[in-house]
């Protein structure tokens, strides 16, 4: 099928409707449009929000390496931390950041088995989300540990010395989790893009430029064969990668699960930290795409039926959350277990720790309970606020079950309260600097839409309005 078909969908008579779906993208999108429009932010120079975005990112993410460099320099010491909670923001800030990493692997990979077309709009940048906030979220227990130059004791690996890793430990289940879901969703990513970087490799007028971008594309030539074997690949890479979101932060929240304290003893964590990981993702999703939408003029293929759609996961998600919610409240009240009772009921909404677990109440249960209304879940305004409080919501979620647990702990000598220092805040700023900065500098050399994937939703859209347009006729 040629580039230059012209897409209208059939004009629908009385008669019954027989396509199964609406079309994804608008019907004055052709074939021959796609690849100028969706590379244009390649080819053209960037316009000043991007700049202004730039600048921005890179101010955040230098307040973030100046503090690392002091911690390096004058220790853990300059943090919150003091007995009891040894454990403070920087944890927070991890499972924050593989909670976000979730939603890629879920868009691209389980959306894909089930054949969902609307995916193709938003899967490239939440794959690219899913590896920066990856790299986000290591940086934190890297510097944690205190001693970061001997990180790599953390990998089995053979030594002089015959020491080994404690396999038990839920610390070491994370490493290798979250670095197999790092690979495995980096393979994923660039697998996808292979196809795209070849059409940029084509269309580039430099020399220089197509030999680098013909190198990343591993000589994609487009024949039938070199697709036959793309999408048996990708499949398998589905396959492979839709377990991941369940075990990745599954295992991260063993962490908590398997130990005695009273907050984190809780069966129910796996589950729980799931749904939370999918509702912050697709929140963070909503962030990135509603800018980039705006920022390279992209509504005609991220369109508002999109973001409606993940409003509704959204909300969907957060009456996971607040059924969490609620039955830890429940079995720490049915058990009669006077820790449970004071840690879950009385510390967390009555106690030092009330303004954090009320703020988490409101931005994870009550405030998406908006999406319930049409008008709300299309409005891009409402849409991009809501992302954000959804996401201060999930970040003291952590906060709350980490800190609370901690604080107050079987000798009420031992209670502190604690408050986290300006050099939590600066390291976590930084990491979202970090992010955008990588976000930024993606969206200038790559597609930030499948090329690929969007052309052939449009074919079939065409292959499923013809049928319709002549029984009409």
């Amino acid at each position: 099928m040629s580039d230059d078909v012209n897409l209208h969908p059939a004009q629908l008579g009385p008669g019954p409707v027989v396509a199964e779906e609406p079309p994804i993208y608008r019907a004055d999108i052709n074939l021959t449009q796609v690849n100028r429009e969706l590379t244009a932010a390649i080819f053209r120079r960037p316009n000043a929000w991007w700049w202004g975005g730039l600048l921005v990112a890179l101010g955040m993410l230098n307040i973030g390496v100046y503090v690392i460099w002091v911690q390096l320099h004058v220790g853990l010491g300059i943090l919150g931390l003091e007995r009891p909670v040894m454990w403070g923001t920087y944890i927070t800030d991890f499972v924050f950041w593989v909670g976000i990493a979730h939603a890629g692997t879920l868009i691209s990979a389980i959306l894909y088995l089930f054949r969902q077309r609307w995916r193709t709009a938003i899967n490239r940048s939440a794959e690219a989300m899913t590896i920066f906030a990856v790299i986000c979220a290591g940086i934190f227990p890297l510097i944690h540990i205190g001693r970061t130059l001997i990180a790599y004791w953390l990998i089995p690996y053979p030594n002089s010395r015959h020491l080994w890793v404690n396999f038990r430990s839920p610390l070491i289940w994370d490493v290798f989790a979250v670095s197999t879901y790092a690979t495995t969703s980096l393979l994923f990513w660039y697998l996808g893009m292979i196809p795209d970087l070849a059409t940029v490799r084509d269309m580039h007028p430099g020399k220089f430029a197509r030999k680098v971008y013909g190198a990343v594309a591993q000589r994609w030539k487009g024949t039938a064969r070199d697709w036959h074997h793309y999408e048996a690949a990708y499949g398998l890479f589905a396959a492979i990668c839709t377990p991941l979101v369940l075990s990745v932060h599954s295992v991260v929240s063993s962490d908590f699960a398997v130990s005695s304290m009273p907050g984190w003893h809780d069966t129910i964590f796996p589950p729980y930290f799931v749904a939370g990981a999918i509702f912050s993702g697709f929140a963070m999703v909503i962030t990135v795409v509603t800018i980039m939408r705006k920022a390279f003029s992209l509504e005609h293929y991220i369109t508002i039926d999109h973001m409606e759609l993940m409003a509704k996961i959204i909300l969907a998600t957060s009456m996971m959350v607040s059924y969490a919610y609620l039955v830890e409240i429940f079995m720490a009240w049915y058990s009669e277990n006077p820790f449970e009772t004071h840690i879950y009921i009385w510390l967390r909404f009555f106690g030092p720790y009330a303004w954090a677990g009320w703020l988490t109440v409101f931005c994870n249960c009550i405030a998406p309970l908006i999406f319930w209304f049409r008008r709300a879940r299309r409005n891009l305004v409402v849409l991009f606020i809501m992302s954000i409080i959804i996401n201060i919501g999930m970040w003291f979620e952590r906060y709350v079950i980490i800190i609370s647990s901690l604080s107050q702990d079987y000798m009420p000598s031992n209670w502190r309260y604690y408050a986290p220092t300006i050099y939590d805040v600066g390291t976590f700023v930084g990491s979202l600097g970090l992010f955008f900065t990588l976000f930024l500098v993606f969206s200038r050399f790559v597609p930030v839409i499948s090329i690929a994937e969007v052309k052939s939703v449009l074919k079939h859209q065409v292959a499923e309005a013809a049928p319709l347009e002549e029984s009409h006729v």
